[in-house]
């Protein structure tokens, strides 16, 4: 027969007493808790959406929007620079992930490559164990044609940084709410899970996430998985 001594006895029993004292609070209701003394514990267990129920949604990222808006922006830059160091230019196409532009005159076309330089430029990342990112490639195909693409890295970076700003916004809005403990973070590389528990409703939870500023992602369906 397992014996302990008296004290021993006594100190599980104040471990008992004070666990007791301290889940209270999770067996009462709210508008009680607030009559109490301000001694007794108040803080109740949250509970997660497994057992509270709640909305739960899954963002992905939209790669074509954001290459979409790389490649526009791109241009625009090419654009400008061009105009700006009065070159003159034709062609200004975009394919793929590559934009190119043809200089008119082949006498411009070093100016027209140390005009557009900056594009080429590694940009300091604070990913890939912070170093740095090279987002656009150059190729001369021929023909006074300059041709600028997207490489595979810096659209990863772009995805990254738009992941993690996207989680601050996605935070935001869901504060919007009032929930309590909410859970955002980052699923993979491209998605965000957003976990609110109590909230019964995902259609309010959608209409947060897609009012005002623009964030380039799609609801997952998760029907089939």
């Amino acid at each position: 027969m397992l014996y302990f001594t008296r004290w021993k006895t006594v100190l599980i029993w104040l471990a008992v007493l004070a666990g007791v004292f301290f889940a209270i609070p999770n067996v009462l209701p709210v508008s009680f808790l607030a009559r109490i003394p301000a001694w007794i514990p108040h803080k109740q267990m949250t509970l997660g959406l497994d057992l509270q129920g709640g909305s739960h949604i899954l963002l992905q990222l939209d790669h074509k929007d954001l290459i979409h808006d790389r490649m526009n922006a791109t241009r625009d830059d090419i654009r400008t620079k061009l105009r700006n160091a009065r070159i003159g230019y034709t062609g200004l196409v975009a394919s793929g992930k590559s934009i190119q532009v043809r200089i008119t005159d082949p006498k411009q076309l070093d100016a027209a490559r140390k005009a557009l330089e900056s594009l080429t430029q590694p940009i300091a990342s604070g990913l890939f164990g912070g170093g740095s990112v090279q987002e656009t490639a150059e190729s001369e195909p021929g023909n006074n044609v300059l041709r600028y693409t997207l490489t595979d890295e810096g659209i990863n970076y772009r995805i990254s940084s738009a992941i993690t700003k996207s989680i601050e916004v996605v935070s935001r809005r869901v504060n919007e709410l009032g929930t309590t403990e909410p859970i955002i973070q980052r699923q993979g590389t491209d998605r965000i899970l957003v976990q609110v528990p109590g909230l019964q409703d995902p259609d309010r939870l959608k209409e947060i996430l897609g009012k005002t500023a623009k964030l380039t992602f799609q609801m997952v369906d998760q029907s089939g998985s």
